[in-house]
């Protein structure tokens, strides 16, 4: 037995999303990209009618949203700096990038600076191993950033 469970203003906004999705072959990723894209998030109101209207649990949406970087049980800043942490961009500085990036921002990974203006995240490959350290602001990417560099994306940023 499926009961639709609805409660709140992210649910109801949320449904038409689900169900226009959920007829996909292996919708919950697709579902899940289109509601953070909705709210910039996914809120966790929104996790119990996904699970009722894929027929799955709470902890299976749970699980997944979790399992996958790129989703945020939060609201992001209004920019993301997101910070490649993978072999390659390791061996060429990217911790040092990290240190300056987490100096400048006056927070760590997964945070937000007081203002709402930037969220810090952590990527696991942004593809540009040959450009190494990478980083992306927003969906701009950014290959061989030194400090120099980063002090100008946190500065634009902060505009």
């Amino acid at each position: 037995m499926n009961v639709r469970v609805t409660s709140g203003a992210y649910a109801e906004r949320a449904l038409p999303i689900i169900q226009e999705l959920k007829g996909l072959e292996g919708p919950m990723l697709p579902i899940l990209h289109a509601i953070q894209a909705e709210f910039g998030y996914v809120p966790e109101e929104v996790k119990p009618v996904i699970a009722s209207e894929l027929n799955l649990s709470r902890a299976e949406v749970h699980g997944v949203v979790t399992f996958y970087h790129e989703f945020r049980d939060h609201p992001a800043g209004r920019h993301v700096l997101k910070l490649c942490r993978a072999e390659a961009c390791q061996s060429m500085g990217s911790d040092r990038i990290a240190d300056r990036a987490r100096q400048l921002l006056g927070i760590d990974f997964h945070q937000t600076t007081l203002d709402g203006a930037v969220t810090l995240e952590p990527v696991y490959c942004l593809g540009l191993c040959a450009c190494a350290p990478a980083a992306m602001l927003d969906d701009e990417v950014y290959g061989r950033v030194d400090e120099h560099c980063l002090s100008d994306m946190v500065a634009e940023a902060r505009r």
